[in-house]
């Protein structure tokens, strides 16, 4: 009987796995034995995966030297005892270690997706030292998958890959849409906007992601506080962890007023459920991947409004599946949430376009499908 090729997933915790990782790992598992690597103990969720094993390293999120030297040595022991064809990392210090641990065991296939770049708005030192940690990455290894062709596009202006070296699998995005978890249910709906109480008749913004800077939520809530000035029929719903107490700031503006017009709902493990409470999603983010929360919205019929940060912008087509706003511009996301106030016609047209893109383009199923091509070809070219 032909052995099966071995491939190895390491991210930096379980998370990331279970969210965009779980359906290629089922696909692949039918012809492939799939292994992970993480942080931590595997969650009870994940335990009906079928993989043929786990094993934890620590991989810490920010930079620890000591630790992150035990990462990579770590790494490269249990490649090295499993005898991997290939291992594919996500993350970016998850990346990092990986691209190292990979090539010092000689791992023949060593891919890495890049799914957005923590030093795209930073500056100085600190923006030349993460963009050089993504060179690495890139060096290292001897594929490389990027989830968006505009984010591929900035990566090879920047010179951190190169454009025969790097691909973008479909039309983008890690994992696509789950369609069937992803799809409109009248009664969900009707369910959540009576749980959110005072959102009946109102147009409701929602917002789902981690709540910070990065995210645009300082110009999220500046934007929405004027709507709110001048219209009663406005709604705000954030959906999310707040990571840098954006809740302190919510007292400064006052026209949001909890309760009757704006919601801060926290973490939610169903987000298909609270998208559905909305109208119009949005993400008015400095930097991002491709943006999957966009492509979720979507595939639940809401029109979209995003900045035109470069990873996002594939996420979306401006005035097809919804509006665009500037990077950091208040007025311009303040336009954008207007347009849809004053014409409600847009909301209905928009968000039945975006389903039918991401039906067409995105479909997770097709995703899947791509991720076990890539390694059919991978593995017969080796």
């Amino acid at each position: 009987m032909k052995k099966r090729n071995r491939i190895g997933f390491i991210v930096a915790i379980p998370g990331t796995a279970q969210s965009f990782l779980a359906d290629h790992i089922r696909a692949l598992s039918k012809e492939y034995d799939v292994y992970l690597v993480a942080n931590s103990v595997l969650p009870e969720a994940m335990k009906n995966l079928p993989l043929a094993g786990y094993h934890i390293v620590e991989i810490e999120r920010g930079i620890s030297l000591l630790n992150d030297i035990k990462g990579v040595f770590a790494l490269k022991s249990y490649f090295k005892a499993i005898h991997f064809d290939a291992v594919h990392s996500v993350t970016p210090k998850a990346g990092l270690l990986t691209a190292l641990a990979g090539f010092l065991a000689r791992v023949p296939f060593r891919i890495h997706i890049f799914t957005g770049q923590v030093w795209a708005n930073k500056n100085g030192f600190v923006r030349w030292m993460l963009k050089s940690m993504d060179k690495i990455i890139a060096g290292l290894n001897t594929h490389i998958l990027v989830d968006g062709e505009g984010q591929r596009q900035y990566l090879i202006q920047n010179g951190v890959v190169t454009n025969d070296k790097s691909q973008v699998l479909g039309k983008g995005s890690i994992s696509g849409v789950n369609l069937e978890r992803f799809s409109p249910r009248q009664e969900v709906r009707d369910a959540i906007r009576k749980e959110l109480k005072n959102s009946d008749g109102k147009i409701v913004f929602v917002f789902l992601g981690r709540l910070n800077h990065d995210k645009g939520l300082y110009k999220l809530l500046p934007a929405f506080n004027r709507l709110a000035g001048e219209r009663e029929n406005v709604y705000l719903l954030l959906v999310g962890r707040d990571e840098e107490d954006v809740a302190s700031h919510f007292a400064e503006y006052k026209h949001i007023v909890p309760g009757e017009n704006f919601c801060f709902y926290g973490l939610t493990n169903e987000p298909q459920k609270l998208l559905q409470a909305g109208d119009v999603f949005v993400l008015p983010t400095y930097r991002e991947g491709f943006g999957s929360s966009v492509i979720e919205a979507s595939a639940m019929g809401l029109p979209v409004i995003c900045s035109d940060a470069y990873g996002v912008m594939d996420a979306m087509v401006d005035n097809v599946t919804g509006l665009r706003c500037k990077v950091g511009d208040v007025e311009s996301l303040y336009k954008a949430m207007s347009a849809f106030v004053d014409n409600p016609e847009l909301i209905s047209r928009l968000g039945k376009a975006g389903r039918e893109r991401v039906e067409a383009d995105f479909d997770g199923k097709e995703m899947s499908r791509l991720w076990v091509e890539f390694y059919r070809k991978l593995f017969a070219a080796g």
